[in-house]
């Protein structure tokens, strides 16, 4: 694990790329620019990547209010806690102050194209989670209609597990169920008809949402790079793997060169720099603005 620049403050929980304090009342989520793929952290960092992922996800929430809510508190660096303070100018558009919630155990992924471990089952049973799909469906389809596929939280190494509408509610109950399903097609939806027109297919996203007091919640982060299969529209075409905005890159060229035992290697000057590039690109697509570094 990455040392952090934060000194003499443990963080509370680390995930692959997320630091997490916990300040009694609230988190403090501090976006790093660690990178992973196939479940490993790599040994390199990708320079702005926790800013892009911080501020795109706040360019989110900001967009889908009124649809959901979400545990967005503040990003202002004036209102770090003391001890953080001497950290600002590292911290600066890579933190989110966020109100606590009770997260629930799935991740409640959308998917409006077929792609991924989506097109893998199709391919072998027309069916996506379980969901049956028409027949003649090619590789970056679009699909009739935007389907909620859950899955399970891995711990870090562990892998995600598709999971059924059925074990779902299982797990966290028929109504939370229902309702999740409901806002995590909503929100798609509403992001996918903005993210276009700047030209830009949300082919398929993972949200996370909590529960504070009786309300639920948006939580982590949301529609970024990480969290999302970006494809440019211009050069969208079915039957063929899409061109990407997210980790992608990287993916394939450790595809090219690791077999994927042991440690991962480290990742080239160009591939890096690439990365970043893409990044940024979507970030600055989306928005319309550019990055507040």
């Amino acid at each position: 694990m990455f040392a952090s620049p934060i000194t003499g403050i443990q963080p509370t929980s680390q995930g692959k790329v997320r630091d997490l304090y916990d300040l009694g009342d609230k988190l403090l989520l501090v976006a790093t620019d660690r990178i992973s793929a196939f479940d490993y952290i790599l040994p390199d960092e990708i320079p702005n990547k926790g800013r892009v992922l911080t501020q795109l996800s706040v360019f989110w929430f900001e967009l889908l209010d009124g649809v959901v809510e979400n545990h967005l508190i503040s990003t202002d660096v004036a209102d770090l806690p003391e001890a953080f303070q001497p950290f600002s100018s590292w911290l600066r558009g890579r933190f989110m102050l966020v109100r606590k919630a009770e997260m629930f155990p799935v991740e409640c992924i959308v998917r409006g194209y077929l792609a991924g471990s989506g097109l893998a089952e199709y391919q072998k049973s027309g069916t996506v989670c379980g969901i049956s799909l028409p027949q003649g469906l090619e590789n970056s389809s679009k699909l009739p209609e935007p389907i909620f596929t859950p899955s399970t939280k891995a711990d870090i190494g562990g892998h995600d597990e598709n999971i059924s509408f059925v074990r779902c509610a299982q797990l966290i109950g028929e109504d939370d169920a229902q309702e999740l399903s409901r806002l995590s097609v909503q929100i798609y939806a509403t992001a996918a008809a903005y993210a276009e027109k700047r030209g830009i297919i949300i082919a398929d996203t993972k949200f996370e949402f909590g529960r504070v007091g009786d309300t639920i919640i948006l939580g982590d982060e949301v529609l970024t790079p990480d969290s999302s299969r970006f494809w440019p529209a211009d050069q969208y075409h079915v039957g063929a793997s899409q061109p990407s905005f997210d980790k992608q890159y990287v993916r394939d060229w450790l595809s090219a060169h690791w077999d994927k035992t042991g440690e991962p290697p480290h990742l080239p000057a160009d591939v890096i720099a690439r990365t970043s590039e893409k990044y940024m690109q979507a970030y600055e697509m989306i928005t319309g603005r550019k990055l507040d570094a």
